[in-house]
């Protein structure tokens, strides 16, 4: 495994439905593939509105069983095709009433290694994620993937630096952060918390969010997407704020151990002293 990889993500603005949504990712991603991509990620239910502007029953019809549904079924065929592993965040429905935040995450191959549901769900203006969304419940994966481990970590979730650390434990050495937040809300934080949560880490994290205003509220999504090495520096420029945009740039994985020798975070870590963190 290549220590340098060459990794993309799609910042995008909704196009008024479903299937010129995902056609539009496939182009994206069989241009990163061009490029040379070896690993691509999209935002948070990448192949919709961002519907929980609103609370409207009729918003679950965007949601599609996980990985047996439409969506992940032809991001496998787009895997095959482009030799990409794909990061693919979707909404879920695992059975009635049960509706989930989640990313499929799909190997070179088209295998899907896993699924990560998004832990914090958002009860705000504009952001009424509860009204659709379970606390997700399947815990911290880790994907051994053709690129090397790759982990996600979904938008309202990067304000916890819990889950940052237990990825980082369990091997992640690049993290998705698949995103929809908005110019007013959380701007000034976008580019500090994850470039904080690289170094405290120890990994590459690549920071999606979309870009535009769409149909069902007044959210001005401001991109900016990036990648960030462990060192808290960006990976080549940051995207545009107002325009959708293709990011490709090279990894040097090499980085991770060069900066944990260097540092030595997991090696001072207090497990021991930590007991208080986690009492409700």
């Amino acid at each position: 495994m290549a220590d340098v990889v060459r990794a993309a993500l799609v910042q995008a603005t909704w196009t008024g439905d479903t299937e010129s949504m995902i056609a539009k990712h496939e182009e994206y991603a069989r241009a990163a593939a061009a490029q040379g991509a070896k690993v691509i990620g999209f935002q948070e239910v990448f192949n919709a509105p961002y519907f929980c502007q609103v609370q409207e029953p009729e918003h679950y019809r965007w949601a599609e069983p996980v990985p047996d549904g439409p969506t992940v079924r032809r991001m496998q065929d787009l895997a095959r095709e482009t030799g990409m592993v794909i990061v693919v965040p979707v909404f879920e429905v695992e059975q009635p009433g049960f509706y989930y935040n989640t990313a499929a995450v799909i190997d070179a191959d088209g295998t899907v290694l896993g699924t990560y549901r998004k832990h914090h769900i958002p009860q705000v203006k504009g952001f009424w994620e509860k009204y659709y969304f379970k606390p997700g419940n399947a815990g911290w994966p880790v994907f051994d993937t053709a690129v090397g481990k790759v982990g996600v970590y979904i938008c309202y979730d990067r304000h916890f630096p819990e889950g940052w650390r237990q990825l980082g434990l369990n091997g992640a050495q690049l993290v998705y952060n698949p995103s929809a937040t908005s110019r007013g809300l959380s701007a000034y934080l976008w580019q500090l918390e994850q470039p904080a949560a690289a170094v405290a880490n120890e990994y590459f994290i690549a920071a999606i969010n979309r870009v535009g205003v769409e149909e069902y509220g007044d959210n001005d999504f401001y991109g900016t997407s990036y990648f960030v090495d462990p060192r808290g520096r960006f990976v080549g420029d940051v995207a545009s704020d107002s325009k959708e945009e293709l990011v490709v740039r090279d990894l040097d994985f090499a980085l991770i151990d060069e900066v944990r020798q260097q540092w030595a975070f997991y090696r001072d870590r207090r497990p021991d002293a930590y007991d208080g963190l986690v009492q409700p």
